[in-house]
């Protein structure tokens, strides 16, 4: 047995543990008996990311009542660092539904899977659910090296897979199959959701087109890790960046420094952008070290930190998407 496995089957056994004392400890319980306030048992749907949250949330629509819809990474945690808790394998080990990246940052997933309480639990993974869409990871040129695969390692995907309206349609469709499968009663209630939400993602895609189309400049340049290969290649946009889109690193060498300044004076590219409550430093000395001097720092949203104040607050999929589209007219110029 792994050391993740280990780490998954303890976590598990934490959590029958648990449960069995929350029955014995209800009042009037017998040991075998429900606890009142969960005999109704809601569906319950489990996202470990925002983006999908979301848009489970979207489709399921005036359905909210029934339904416990559940984000995982709800504290603004990187996927790429997260580590799931008792309680949160307990939420995954008994929910109807769950929703999933993939990736590598998910290896501890199909431990958590197999041990599973609920055997009939549905599950969306979203870099199945995108086929022959999904790509591998790629460095870009002057890019930071990226960790090498083991020779026994199948290829690494990339994961930012949600930063694609393109990519979102697709897998807003799966979401709505998936939860039709599990709760067939509102099976046409989901469907209508999704055809509402649909289009106003292909409205807004259909924006992005628009814009990237008439911009005059195609190229963009991230001072920071470069989550947005899936919308870079739906708008043909050619991209730099310091660091991978599941890099670890913040510093970046001499080497690459000095390939970005020299992009950013060959192109004469007037924006710099990073992601959102990232670092500047690097930006700062990229613009302190071109010739003009004047580039101007852009952020742009990666979805990766949105926290439950901000779901409380109205952050949504579409409305950051928005927001990342009127960073993309200034960066490329409308």
């Amino acid at each position: 047995m792994n050391r993740l496995t280990k780490y998954i089957t303890i976590l598990l056994t934490l959590c029958v543990l648990i449960a069995l004392f929350a029955a014995c400890d209800t009042p009037g319980s017998t040991g075998t008996t429900t606890r009142p306030d969960v005999r109704e048992k809601k569906l319950s749907v489990v996202a470990t990311i925002f983006p999908a949250y979301d848009w489970a949330r979207q489709i399921i629509g005036e359905n909210e009542d029934h339904v416990a819809l559940t984000l995982l990474l709800d504290k603004g945690s990187d996927l790429h660092n997260y580590q799931p808790t008792v309680e949160d394998i307990y939420k995954i080990s008994t929910c109807d539904l769950f929703i999933y990246v993939g990736g590598e940052s998910d290896k501890w997933v199909p431990d958590a899977l197999a041990q599973a309480v609920n055997k009939d639990m549905k599950t969306v993974c979203l870099l199945d659910a995108l086929g022959s869409a999904a790509k591998e990871e790629e460095a870009l040129e002057g890019m930071e090296d990226h960790e090498e695969e083991g020779e026994d390692e199948g290829p690494e995907y990339d994961e930012h897979v949600w930063l694609s309206l393109r990519n979102a349609r697709t897998l807003c469709a799966a979401l709505c199959k998936a939860l039709q499968a599990v709760d067939p009663a509102c099976a046409d209630a989901y469907q209508t959701s999704l055809n509402t939400y649909d289009a106003a993602l292909a409205e807004l895609e259909g924006r992005y087109a628009a814009a990237i189309g008439n911009a005059s400049r195609k190229t963009l340049l991230f001072a920071d890790r470069f989550p947005f290969r899936y919308l870079a290649d739906d708008y043909g946009l050619s991209c730099y960046a310091a660091f991978s889109g599941c890099s670890a690193e913040t510093e970046a060498s001499f080497e690459t420094v000095n390939f970005l300044v020299n992009k950013v004076d060959e192109l004469a590219l007037p924006y710099i952008l990073v992601l959102e409550g990232g670092d500047t430093r690097l930006a700062e000395t990229l613009v302190g070290n071109s010739q003009a001097k004047d580039a101007v720092i852009l952020r742009v949203n990666s979805l990766q930190s949105v926290t439950a104040k901000g779901v409380e607050e109205g952050v949504t999929y579409l409305g950051v998407m928005e927001s990342n589209l009127e960073v993309l007219k200034t960066a490329l110029g409308e």
